[in-house]
């Protein structure tokens, strides 16, 4: 086979340029730490650095929400923690109101400091975050959740929750609405609230009432008559005029407790003939209405077994919010919690992720370091060839 001295230089040159190329490519890869300079280089671990740089990056925003989220409960029981403190000197107060030794003047003095609390309480359901938002709005964080017109407040966010993505296919709130929390609270003792009758003469208080057999309460509407001071009768309200009373007893002495259904009160004092005590299934009712019911009751004038009853039942409501708050802070404790513990493996993940990724990409520079000398060695070589081969040539030789 005829070989050309053209062909033969070319040959030379593009095998030059070969080297000088792998050269150059080994000379960058030690400049710059990796092993993979372009796809081309090592198309399937370069397709695996992809993907795992893409799960690295929804972890480090996974890491963000968490950061976020923390912050934000945080200072939702911060929030909560205060107003449960607000409620402990609500119930002081109250019960500094009720002694016997109060005067209309000194009442109203305590109603005054109560309208004060109130305010306060009313500020803490407007706590905002760090980032200007409100806490118990619900989902409207940009709107003012409570205001408050004398004595009345009004709720103008939502029911609905904030959820922040805290892992694939976890979902954490991040707060509470302020309807669940401050609004939504169950009345009297949770299961019934009692009341007195407007036209009561007698001095006969309610007390504290509970549920003693659950399965036999069954959530009805039901009124207790005092047929004398110590006899009384109880009658369903949903049964006509003429059927018999539910029950009857007999109310002992200055103090007595009343079981019918599963309830049970007790009445301290001296009840009038013709007295009436409402008992009714617990509703819905506000924080804010509880403690604007105790501020009522304290500047109405002339106290007494009315004043007292109001209060009683109001005290009632009062510890169904601290049972609110606290629930919600165990809530928010268990979420916190929830967050640590994604925390922490999110920090895990994140280093396997870079284990991976230096696997991948990392230029092992031994090895580079090793193949550059091969290479430059080689070009030498080639370009010491070439130089030779030039002088190879049939005119050389006929000389």
């Amino acid at each position: 086979m005829r070989i050309s001295t053209s062909w033969g230089q070319q040959q030379a040159v593009n095998t030059m340029l070969d080297r000088q190329y792998s050269l150059s490519q080994t000379q960058l890869a030690l400049g710059n730490g990796k092993a993979i300079q372009t796809p081309a280089d090592n198309p399937s671990a370069a397709a695996r650095a992809v993907d795992t740089n893409s799960a690295a990056a929804q972890n480090d925003q996974y890491t963000r929400n968490i950061q976020s989220a923390t912050t934000r409960l945080s200072v939702e029981e911060q929030a909560l923690n205060s107003a449960g403190d607000i409620l402990d000197r609500i119930r002081s107060l109250t019960l500094e109101g009720m002694n016997g030794t109060q005067t209309d003047e000194s009442r109203q003095s305590i109603a005054t400091e109560l309208r004060q609390t109130l305010k306060q309480l009313v500020a803490l359901g407007n706590t905002r975050d760090g980032q200007g938002e409100y806490i118990f709005a619900g989902s409207r964080t940009t709107t003012q959740p409570f205001t408050i017109d004398g004595l009345t407040v009004n709720y103008g966010g939502d029911q609905n929750q904030r959820m922040v993505a805290a892992a694939a296919g976890l979902q954490v709130a991040t707060g509470d609405s302020g309807s669940d929390v401050f609004m939504a609270i169950r009345g009297g003792n949770g299961s019934f609230v009692t009341s007195a009758g407007a036209a009561n003469t007698g001095t006969a208080v309610v007390g504290a009432t509970s549920v003693t057999d659950a399965s036999a309460w069954d959530g009805g509407n039901y009124t207790i008559t005092f047929t004398s001071p110590t006899d009384y009768e109880i009658r369903d309200n949903a049964a006509l005029p003429t059927d018999p009373p539910l029950a009857t007893g007999t109310y002992t002495g200055e103090t007595g407790t009343i079981n019918f259904k599963g309830a049970q009160l007790n009445i301290t004092g001296v009840p009038a003939a013709g007295d009436t005590f409402a008992v009714g299934p617990s509703s819905s009712q506000d924080v804010f209405s509880t403690v604007a019911g105790i501020i009522n009751a304290f500047e109405a004038p002339g106290g007494g077994a009315p004043m007292n009853n109001q209060i009683n039942a109001q005290l009632q409501n009062l510890d169904q919010a601290s049972s609110s708050f606290l629930n919600t802070r165990t809530k928010i404790g268990a979420r916190m919690n929830t967050l640590d513990q994604q925390s922490q493996i999110g920090d895990d993940v994140k280093l396997q992720y870079q284990t991976t990724l230096s696997n991948l990409q990392d230029l092992d520079y031994a090895s580079a370091t090793s193949q550059f000398v091969q290479q430059q060695t080689a070009l030498t070589a080639a370009q010491q060839a070439y130089v030779k081969m030039q002088n190879l040539t049939l005119f050389n030789y006929l000389k």
